[in-house]
């Protein structure tokens, strides 16, 4: 095999926060990515805990490939030999000073119970070489794939042959859906009596909002066990936007329920889109039709704001939800797909 091959690169095996030249390179190669593929590589979650590993009771694994330095720098990640052991015993020091350089990402957020989600990116530059599957098989080496799954987003293709390749099959449609905000006739949906909204207020909500979120996602790990820490860290993103933060409450101040929006700026080719974050309902109000009033005002924000286009992420089995965005006149419009280790059939 040839040193130019990935199969023969070593691979940087970090483990907790990773360093700002790190976070940089993962960035550009995730732009990159969504530029080619019009989806993002790495979900938010991935990419807010390789900056603050500490935000929540998560641990984070990382695997970063580099192709060799080819430039001739004796500080570069060399494809075998001293440089090689260099590269791998130095970690991070050692590698290339370009930023374009990160030809593939493989990471693992993995919670106190030892089961964990994998997430592979690969800079459409270096597709088609192997990258993914030398990640792949130095992640098998250094941790194994004991509770173990995988997102691919977008459900490419070679995602999906190389799960196959290690025994993992589909357990979860995420859909992605849109709404084009010009064409779209919301309806008027009016807020439960005595109920009104007002915008989230940092330093004040933070406490009673992730005690209703508990609440309302008490089945759904993913949102239901969020920290104070993955709060802070969520609002210390550039996208943080109280403004856009509905709160609706009773006439005690008491949360009923939210709509957290998000706004994705202008990214190449694509133009700025209007996102659902995450709406919630106590247990002791839903049924009240507050979720639908929550769900309009959020989007109706949106618009406000000049959006054309807004969408939301729920599960492809979740079938209520879909037919209320269906109604609201939402369609599919991509999807991710969950894998896990299993047989077909």
């Amino acid at each position: 095999m040839s040193p130019a091959h990935p199969e023969n690169w070593p691979v940087l095996t970090l483990k907790g926060t990773v360093d700002e030249q790190l976070m940089r390179d993962v960035k550009a190669l995730a732009a990159a990515a969504e530029d080619s593929d019009g989806n993002p590589p790495l979900s938010e979650q991935t990419l807010v805990t390789l900056r603050v590993a500490d935000a929540g009771p998560h641990s984070v694994l990382t695997l970063a490939l580099y192709p060799p330095d080819y430039s001739g720098d004796p500080a570069g990640a060399g494809a075998e030999g001293p440089a090689a052991a260099a590269a791998a015993d130095r970690g991070a020091a050692s590698r290339p000073a370009r930023g374009n350089d990160l030809a593939g990402i493989a990471v693992v957020v993995e919670d106190t119970d030892g089961t964990g989600v994998l997430e592979v990116a690969v800079h459409p530059s270096y597709r088609n070489q192997g990258v993914a599957d030398r990640l792949v098989g130095e992640l098998q080496r250094v941790r194994g794939f004991d509770g173990l799954k995988a997102w691919s987003h977008g459900n490419h293709e070679a995602a999906a042959e190389l799960a196959a390749r290690y025994g993992y099959v589909p357990v979860r449609e995420l859909w992605k859906m849109r709404l084009a905000t010009a064409s779209s006739e919301l309806p008027d949906v009016g807020l439960p009596d005595g109920v009104t909204l007002r915008s989230f207020a940092p330093g004040q909500d933070e406490d009673a909002w992730l005690a209703v979120n508990r609440a309302a996602f008490a089945h759904h790990p993913e949102q239901g066990n969020m920290s104070r820490a993955d709060l802070d860290a969520r609002m210390a993103e550039p996208w943080f936007d109280p403004a856009g933060f509905l709160l609706a409450v009773e006439p005690s101040g008491r949360i009923l329920g939210f709509h957290w929006t998000k706004v994705h700026p202008r990214h190449g080719e694509h133009p700025a889109i209007g996102e659902v974050y995450v709406v919630g309902v106590a247990p002791e109000a839903q049924g009240t039709g507050l979720g639908k009033a929550l769900t309009v005002a959020g989007i109706r924000h949106l618009q406000q704001q000049g959006l054309h286009a807004v969408m939301l992420y729920v599960d492809g089995d979740n079938i209520p939800a879909v037919a209320l965005y269906r109604r609201l006149g939402f369609s599919r419009w991509d999807m991710d797909v969950m894998y896990a280790p299993g047989t077909a059939g």
